[in-house]
């Protein structure tokens, strides 16, 4: 299609789907024509819940020519199958984070996008949320002058306290680095610049989790991956030391405090879209606070812009190549605890423009 509102389906109807749809459905620039799950009377509840017209399987979802972005929505697992039966098909590809649970098939779901001349963009969209967008023209229009340092803190007892069927989190494409880490690297490569190299330490706290809520609550499984990651992080001009764990009972979740030569910003929670920044300066004896400026919707923002830009035939914001870079960096941290050394990371990747301050999600463009 040439024109006009782009159509788009949703494949997973798990808990995060209902976001994603509460939004897309409220966009007019998106069309939300289709629900596909593995579950196919789940996906025909959440199509019913926001008035989409077709829910069942992945293949259907895939056949249908009024879809022509794919919000990949599965576990992390699954991410590049399903990406690349998407790109199969025609159609371009919104993934949830993290973009691959390895180098080789991210890049081969970002190699064979572009020789079907066909886009995948990638979660986190939190970075184009008013408050991170409203920190980043801050820090670009130099109010803390030249960044130096910064420090990015997750900690939390774990999800298995609050998610149903938390056993994802723990596994290969889970935990702390994985599944919070594209969140806080995202957010530091936007105002910092790529990472060129990591130095990190780990260390699991129990082999086995118990379900705290949902109907299988009580049930144990077991954890096979690191579960509080530490790292210094290295960009070409500043660095970042970066703890992320779920291993905590002290809960510090979200918090980002970069500082520079004029002061310091204290940052909006990398998740979240809509909470101030708070900047602490030389010299004054009091923070001045940023209240977000922009936009005041949340996840499937990233999704509208992608439509936006392949309408206009220009470069997307959240972009494959940088979910790719910050993959890249997350699993040389990853490969940093495990060889107790330091790695540098091969790729690299150039910071898309802020998004303008009028951007609009609710207006009609298309």
């Amino acid at each position: 299609m040439s024109g006009g509102p782009v159509g788009v389906g949703i494949v997973g109807a798990g808990v995060i789907s209902g976001t994603y749809l509460e939004n897309l459905t409220a966009f007019p620039d998106v069309r939300v024509r289709w629900v596909a799950d593995l579950d196919t009377e789940r996906a025909a509840a959440r199509a019913a819940e926001y008035g989409v017209p077709r829910s069942g399987t992945v293949a259907g979802l895939l056949a249908d020519p009024d879809v022509e972005i794919v919000v990949n929505l599965t576990v992390p697992v699954a991410h590049v199958e399903i990406g690349l039966a998407a790109l199969e098909a025609g159609k371009h590809v919104w993934a949830e984070k993290p973009l691959a649970l390895d180098r080789q098939t991210g890049r081969k779901l970002l190699d064979r996008a572009r020789e079907k001349n066909l886009r995948v963009a990638s979660a986190p969209d939190t970075v184009l949320g008013a408050a991170l967008q409203t920190a980043r023209r801050a820090v670009d229009a130099g109010r803390i002058g030249r960044p130096l340092t910064a420090l990015a803190l997750f900690q939390v007892p774990g999800p298995e306290a609050w998610h149903p069927a938390p056993e994802f989190y723990f596994q290969a494409g889970g935990g702390p680095l994985l599944d919070m880490g594209p969140y806080h690297l995202t957010a530091l490569v936007h105002l910092l610049g790529p990472v060129r190299r990591v130095t990190a330490a780990g260390a699991r706290a129990r082999d086995t989790r118990v379900i705290g809520a949902g109907p299988r609550a009580g049930t144990e499984f077991p954890v096979s991956v690191t579960t509080t990651v530490t790292a210094l992080v290295e960009f070409e001009t500043a660095s970042a030391q970066v703890v992320l764990s779920f291993d905590s009972a002290l809960r510090r979740a979200g918090l980002v405090e970069l500082t520079g030569t004029l002061g310091t910003a204290v940052l909006p929670d990398p998740n979240r879209f809509d909470e101030p920044t708070r900047l602490h300066l030389l010299g004054h004896e009091e923070p001045e606070e940023l209240a977000p400026q922009g936009h005041a919707a949340s996840r499937g923002t990233g999704t509208l812009e992608l439509a936006r830009a392949i309408r206009a035939g220009v470069p997307e914001r959240a972009s494959g190549e940088l979910a790719y870079h910050v993959l890249d960096a997350m699993l040389a941290i990853d490969e940093s605890l495990t060889r107790g050394q330091s790695v540098e990371v091969a790729s690299t990747v150039e910071v898309p423009p802020a998004l303008p301050v009028d951007w609009d999600p609710y207006a009609k463009t298309l």
